[in-house]
């Protein structure tokens, strides 16, 4: 059984078939997954989500693109959706220095002001970095006494040993697969078992042999494959040990209920 660490079902190419698609995840071997919030309205869709569908938890954060959207009330509203028994963790949040959508000062500060969200609540974060890895390298270590995950990771083995020496994990998607994926091969060799967790990211990034298709939790066993080819350990394993990760990343007690 897997656990798909980072997905986005609040997206509009899940409009037409979101709840028929979601129904079939339990018999495809899809057991848990982290339904990741990166706006207030898709926050709150997560958080539904959560609701009417016992195998999805919720994160709740702006994403850095959304940055510009906040006030100074928004991260009051983003407490209260985090007191939801389901919400599990801030984000996505971080810095996109690649497209700058919203001013980096903005985003800066927003990104901030969620971290220290996170600080108050000890919840874990989920970070989005992108061409920005300097200035989000600084706000992990003001950050030192959070844990997070540095989602959709394709970084160097520096950067994964950085962050893995603070005690942060490192999630994969199907890039994994594609054929410019060395860097992230090597530091999937690398890093320690009980740091890797597996996400689809979808609908984006899609792994061979589903690339350019519209991507779904139903697609990450190509990524486990991937995973174990590069260890040496059955897919079975990666499924056992990413799961375990995933569950203690977000505090997930499932037999607890």
């Amino acid at each position: 059984m897997f656990f798909d660490t980072h997905a986005h079902y609040c997206d509009k190419r899940f409009n037409d078939d979101r709840d028929e698609l979601l129904g079939t995840m339990l018999d495809a071997g899809i057991s848990l997954i982290l339904n990741s919030g990166s706006s207030l309205g898709s926050s709150k869709l997560s958080l539904e989500l959560a609701d009417r569908f016992s195998f999805i938890y919720a994160s709740v954060g702006i994403h850095p693109h959304d940055a510009k959207s906040m006030s100074d009330g928004t991260v009051a509203e983003l407490e209260v959706l985090l007191s939801h028994p389901k919400a599990v963790a801030v984000g996505e949040i971080g810095l996109d220095y690649h497209y700058d959508f919203s001013p980096r000062d903005v985003q800066e500060k927003r990104f901030r002001e969620q971290m220290e969200l996170a600080r108050r609540l000890s919840k874990p974060v989920i970070i989005h970095e992108r061409e920005a890895l300097r200035d989000t390298l600084d706000m992990i270590r003001e950050y030192n006494d959070l844990i997070g995950v540095l989602h959709c990771f394709s970084g160097s083995w520096e950067t994964a040993k950085t962050v893995l020496d603070m005690g942060w994990y490192l999630s994969f998607t199907g890039v994994i697969t594609f054929k410019n994926a060395r860097r992230s091969l090597e530091v999937l060799k690398k890093i320690p078992a009980d740091r890797i967790m597996l996400e689809t990211d979808c609908p984006y990034l899609a792994p061979d042999p589903m690339r350019g298709r519209r991507n779904s939790s139903l697609y990450l066993p190509y990524i486990a494959k991937k995973v174990a080819e590069v260890r040496g350990i059955s897919v079975d394993e990666v499924a056992t040990l990413t799961m375990e990760n995933g569950k203690r990343f977000f505090g997930i007690d499932t037999a607890g209920g």
